[in-house]
């Protein structure tokens, strides 16, 4: 399995109408997949949407594409709104389950960090150490590394009921020594988040 995460910085005032216009066109799209989630930033970069893909392998995605370019109302007429484009393939660690259509959130908490090179495997059997009990505080949405995109990439999505659960559970998680695991700050080069909510048509809620 494999995931694409592609992030739109979009004109300020457009999300209204761009996610209207969005959620329009997915439904003629989702016939060749469907979405995992579509987001868009509350906190962090402004003026952003973050709409994520699973596709089996890199051939999935590729035929996927391509069928849904023959759709006549694909992509969805938001050009005019966009100002950048970034797309990210993600591979999820093998631990943590495929995400699921429901309610997670609403509050989505996407962090990215850079680690340093060759680190990967080691972040993730750390993480595969801690995971179990840290999910029992709150959902791990997924998490895995950059294989296109930024080098040395490491992404991971949390949902929270709301952003004074997520200070409860970050702080319950410290005093219970559950997270984060042991040897994380000694791999990283930098570390960035951004909570985002849910669209109407998010099949993550």
């Amino acid at each position: 399995m494999i995931y694409e995460i592609r992030t739109y910085q979009i004109a300020p005032g457009s999300l209204a109408e761009v996610e209207k216009r969005f959620g329009d066109a997915y439904e003629y799209r989702k016939k060749y997949s469907e979405l995992t989630a579509f987001l868009h930033t509350e906190v962090g970069p402004l003026n952003e949407i973050v709409h994520i893909w699973g596709y089996k392998d890199l051939a999935d995605r590729a035929r996927v594409r391509g069928e849904a370019s023959k759709e006549a109302n694909w992509p969805p007429k938001i050009q005019e709104f966009i100002r950048q484009m970034r797309s990210e393939i993600v591979v999820p660690f093998s631990f943590i389950p495929e995400p699921k259509p429901g309610k997670l959130g609403p509050v989505y908490e996407l962090r990215y960090y850079t680690l340093k090179p060759g680190t990967l495997p080691d972040t993730a059997k750390g993480w595969e150490s801690k995971i179990t009990e840290r999910g029992k505080l709150s959902p791990i949405v997924f998490a895995g590394g950059v294989e296109f995109g930024r080098a040395n990439g490491f992404v991971h999505i949390w949902a929270y009921s709301s952003m004074d659960n997520r200070m409860q559970v970050r702080e319950d998680a410290r005093k219970k020594g559950v997270w984060p695991p042991p040897g994380g700050a000694d791999r990283l080069l930098t570390q960035e988040n951004k909570i985002l909510l849910p669209s109407a048509f998010s099949p993550l809620q």
